[in-house]
């Protein structure tokens, strides 16, 4: 079974969810593909209030919502990455949104300007226009990426994948 994973990181409002989706839509063509999005502030919302499911989720319980075109699995505990990877089964590539301390190869997306704390966690670095990168002083281990190339980022992705 392939097990491929990268990572992708950045400032908020820097691109990443819009990134991913690109990613993703190109690759489900040919690879079957998995997404982790971590939510650092527990800001998401999953259920409406007053559904059956919501209120089972909010009893604490371990929750599965299966129906003909989909599961859904509401957890009141933290798990660790093998655990949800183990949770997928099968899958060509795993793409996850931030857990900046995962050992994953790491994208890290940037408009308008480049917070340098991101590249010590970073393997390459996603930019656009806006971003005059003779202004910043990056490390020559990084790759520079075009964020708007989808091509280049899946270039990068299977070149750099670590297997999980």
């Amino acid at each position: 079974m392939k097990r491929f994973a990268v990572a992708f990181t950045g400032p908020s409002g820097s691109g990443k969810t819009t990134l991913i989706e690109k990613v993703a839509k190109e690759l489900i063509q040919s690879k079957e593909v998995a997404i982790i999005k971590n939510d650092p502030k527990d800001k998401a919302i999953f259920d409406v209030e007053g559904k059956d499911s919501y209120k089972f989720s909010q009893t604490g319980a371990e929750v599965v919502v299966t129906s003909p075109t989909r599961t859904t699995y509401f957890s009141k505990r933290e798990r660790e990455l093998n655990d949800i990877i183990d949770m997928f089964g099968s899958f060509d590539i795993l793409l996850v949104e931030g857990l900046k301390t995962l050992p994953l190869p790491r994208i890290a997306i940037f408009r308008n300007k480049i917070d340098k704390s991101y590249l010590e966690c970073s393997e390459a670095i996603a930019i656009d226009e806006t971003i005059n990168i003779k202004e910043y002083n990056i490390p020559k281990d990084i790759d520079i990426l075009n964020l708007n190339s989808t091509s280049d980022i899946i270039r990068w992705i299977e070149k750099n994948a670590k297997k999980v």
